[in-house]
This record gives C-alpha cells, sequence and structure tokens, in this order.
C-alpha cells in the first residue's frame, strides 16, 4: 500500500441477554413499543438498516455472542448478513476479516475471578469460530475494562490485540499509532487507543447523524508533519447509528463513502493495519479501568457516582450488596459442582470451558461428541442429564454478571432484574442438585440493597417479586 495515511471506525454491538433463564425466550417489554422487546426495536433502528447500506464490510465491529444468538433464531438474513459481511471485508482489506471477539456475556473481567474470566475469553473465542469460520485476531473488552491479568489471559488464548480509549495509557499516547506492550509471561499485547475527542462527539455530540461532519473530523486528524504511517480511528457504541441518533447508519455510510474516495487516504481495519504496520512504540495501562467510568471499574460494584442521568439524586448503594451476593453464592456453589462433578468430567472447570459447543449446537450429536470426551467413564443418559444441568448451572452463574446490571441506576431497573433472574435459576439448579439451603443467605445480602423506588423496597422484595416467580416459565 502507497497511503500512509488510514482512516478506522469501529462500533461495538451489544445486547444484554433479555432471555429468560427459563424459557429461553425473550418477553414482552412495554418500554420497547411499538416493539416486542428492545431486541426487534434496535434492530429495526440500527443493526437491519446498517446492514442494508453494506457498512459492516467497510468498518471494524465486534457483536456480542449473546445478541448473535438471538439474531440467528429470530433474524436469520440480518445475521446471515453480519457473517458476510466479514467475509466481504477480507476480500476489501488485503485478507484481513473486520470482526472482533469479544467476551461471552460483556463481564467485566477485572471484577471477576481468573476462572471465569478464562471461561469468558474461551467461551467468546469459540462463538467466533463457529460463527465467523476463523480464528479472532483481536477481541473487545465489555467497556474495556482491562488489567494486565486479562491481556495476559487473551495472549495465552491467541488474541494478539484489543482497542482502548486513549485515558487507559499510563503516560500520554498519540492515538493515531499502534502499540505494543510486554506482558510478565514474555507474551505481547498490541494496543489501539482510539481518538477520544471524536469517538465522544460522536457518541454525546451528535456527529454521528452528520456524515459530512463526521468525514471532515476524520480527515482533519492526521498530523501533517508527522513522519511515518498515521490511522485515524474512533470507537463508539454501535447502535450509536441510528438506535441513540435517528439518522446515524445514513451518516456512517455517507462518512464512510467520502473517507473511501478522499486522496491520499484509505479505509483499513485493526488486523490490517497491524500486519502493515506492527507497533514501534512501547506502552503501559492504566491498571483496572475502563472507558466509560472515570473511577476505574468501580461503576460496576460501587456508588461512585457515575449513573444514567435519568435519576438526578439517586443513590447506587446498592451495587455493593449486589455484588457481594452474587460472588458469594458463585463462591459457595464452586466446591459443590466440583464435588458432584469430579465423578463424571475428568475436569470439571475444563468441561465448562468446552460446554460452548452445547450452547452453539445442541443436537444430540454435539451432546454425544462432548460426553464421550469430556467424560470421566462412559455416562449413561442419567448422568448426562446431570452433566447437562451442573453446566447449565455455570451458564447462569456467568450470565448473570453481565455488566449492565450495574450500568444503570437502579436494582429494580429490568437490567438488574435479569441477572437476578439468573441468579435465581442458579439456585433453582444449585438447591436441586447439591440438596443444600441457599435462597435464604442470598437473600439477607440483597436486604442491604435498597431501591430508590419506595414501592420496590429493596433487593430482596424485588428478587421475590419479579425474578423468582419467573420459575412459573420452566417448560
Amino acid at each position: 500500500m502507497s497511503a500512509e495515511r488510514f482512516v478506522c471506525i469501529h462500533g461495538h454491538f451489544y445486547q444484554p441477554p433479555r432471555e429468560s433463564p427459563w424459557t429461553e425466550e425473550i418477553e414482552d417489554q412495554p418500554s420497547a413499543r411499538p416493539y416486542r422487546n428492545w431486541n426487534e426495536r434496535i434492530t429495526a433502528e440500527c443493526y437491519g438498516p446498517l446492514a442494508d447500506r453494506g457498512v459492516y464490510a467497510r468498518m471494524s465491529f465486534d457483536f456480542g455472542p449473546t445478541l448473535l444468538h438471538w439474531m440467528e433464531r429470530k433474524k436469520p438474513p440480518l445475521y446471515g448478513a453480519i457473517l458476510q459481511a466479514d467475509r466481504d471485508s477480507r476480500g476489501r482489506f488485503s485478507g484481513h476479516g473486520s470482526a472482533m471477539a469479544q467476551p461471552y456475556n460483556h463481564m467485566i473481567l477485572p471484577l471477576a475471578n481468573r476462572r471465569d474470566r478464562v471461561t469468558q475469553v474461551v467461551w467468546g473465542i469459540r462463538d467466533f469460530e463457529w460463527r465467523f469460520g476463523r480464528k479472532p485476531v483481536g477481541m473487545w473488552l465489555p467497556e474495556t475494562a482491562v488489567d494486565l491479568e486479562t491481556l495476559e489471559i487473551l495472549a495465552s488464548q491467541g488474541i494478539r490485540f484489543t482497542v482502548l480509549a486513549p485515558h487507559q495509557a499510563r503516560a500520554e499516547i498519540d492515538p493515531r499509532r499502534a502499540y505494543g506492550l510486554k506482558l510478565s509471561s514474555g507474551r505481547r499485547m498490541q494496543i489501539f487507543f482510539y481518538d477520544g475527542a471524536i469517538s465522544r462527539s460522536v457518541a454525546f455530540e451528535g456527529l454521528a447523524s452528520a456524515g459530512n461532519r463526521l468525514a471532515d473530523r476524520l480527515l482533519g486528524a492526521f498530523s501533517p508533519g508527522s513522519p511515518g504511517p498515521q490511522l485515524v480511528h474512533i470507537a463508539s457504541d454501535g447502535e450509536t447509528y441510528g438506535h441513540h441518533h435517528a439518522g446515524g447508519d445514513r451518516a456512517l455510510d455517507e462518512a464512510l463513502r467520502q473517507v473511501e474516495h478522499a486522496v491520499g487516504v484509505r479505509l483499513t481495519n485493526y488486523e490490517e493495519y497491524l500486519e502493515r504496520h506492527p507497533p514501534a512504540q512501547e506502552v503501559e495501562i492504566v491498571e483496572k479501568s475502563s472507558w466509560s467510568c472515570p473511577h476505574g471499574i468501580d461503576r460496576w460494584w460501587s456508588d461512585c457516582g457515575c449513573h444514567s442521568g435519568a435519576h438526578p439524586g439517586w443513590s447506587q448503594s446498592w451495587r455493593t450488596p449486589l455484588r457481594d451476593a452474587l460472588d458469594w453464592l458463585r463462591d459457595t456453589t464452586a466446591p459443590l459442582y466440583e464435588r458432584e462433578a469430579a465423578p463424571l468430567l475428568k475436569d470439571p472447570w475444563a468441561a465448562r470451558d468446552r460446554s460452548m459447543d452445547l450452547v452453539l449446537d445442541p443436537s444430540s450429536g454435539t451432546r454425544s461428541k462432548f460426553m464421550q470426551e469430556q467424560g470421566a467413564r462412559p455416562l449413561s443418559g442419567e448422568d448426562q442429564d446431570r452433566v447437562l444441568k451442573l453446566l447449565d448451572l455455570q451458564r447462569q452463574l456467568l450470565l448473570m454478571y453481565t455488566s449492565c446490571g450495574w450500568f444503570f441506576d437502579d436494582i429494580g431497573g429490568p437490567e438488574a432484574v435479569q441477572i437476578l433472574r439468573c441468579a435465581a435459576r442458579a439456585i433453582e439448579w444449585a438447591e436441586g442438585l447439591f440438596a443444600v439451603p441457599l435462597e435464604p443467605r442470598f437473600l439477607g445480602f440483597l436486604e442491604r440493597a435498597q431501591s430508590n423506588d419506595p414501592e420496590k423496597g429493596d433487593g430482596r422484595r424485588i428478587y421475590e417479586t419479579a425474578a423468582r416467580p419467573a420459575k412459573g416459565e420452566r417448560r
């Protein structure tokens, strides 16, 4: 390539898993009217229009595995278009696909224990391979929440790069360059730091609705006197283009077209740029930092002052007891899972890592292969059913850490209720499998999580009225 100036627009496309843990279907969500639920609404406003305009093949993107799982079942043509866009991008960008992977259900990895971090990354990679038919080179971290241990896990699983906010670099950096980070293991991670000012304007200042202005900002961000290649790149929630900002899909399409026709500038994606221009400079990161909380990662466990802005004056003191409750449930069930799974599985935790195959393809053939490979001995039908229950217990324990449960303003909100429903399902499985009472102690933690809505009371009442009754949905 002769051009030394490059532009890349990254979209982080994600929705929290909204399915009932009992039926695996999304219930009607009146707040999403005139659509049946929020997945349907955002698809109509954003995901679908972007596919219709052929945008995905010209940008960089990551899609949450749980969102793609829903699309595969409910929107097959759109799902197929997204997979095709990655294939098309390989033809456009020297054989390098534009899709990045993502940890499975948007867990804040620096707040998780190592075992859960590994499973989230392994599941995200396996989901990516299943859908896109190739190994991922990059991985987008939920909320770009990062620490060195998380990067070590990514590198150990073959991930070569990630994308962070500029304030997550320990020293001042030039976002137009790629950087390298040597890890204590001797492995390396490549890091791109997106342009913070332009990305902020896209997300919050209306730039996503103005294609001409967006193109001008991107093309005007190069440094005329800087030697060597330059990459101007931005990152935001993909839903910005059409859902958060009406007309954003049209503006993004227009901006990409203008950049494509600009003299001396080439559209690229991160994989292509990394191969052509590997990092020449080193960087250190700010441990336990993220793109959306100036306090690091406190938004997902404490009353740090971050909130949506919709309810000024509301307290988020409920965040800590909610996380304490979930941590207690995870840590209490872990040895019970090991005890019950040990006679059935060669390695209970390795089997958990491999169990994504059963979610992606629950056919009898996949189940039989999994049981043969992971079983500690030939397993009867009854044994296999018990293994599936143990593994779904683990899946629910991971789903209950989806980041949206803490991001918003109240424990009575739909996002927090959803993770409580996953906890309720996990408790149901665990009490049945292990014959131990777990719910009373769990509710004791939730009693300390006070809602800002007096009618909702505390976390225990919300659990009892909005999570526990959902058990009646079980098929």
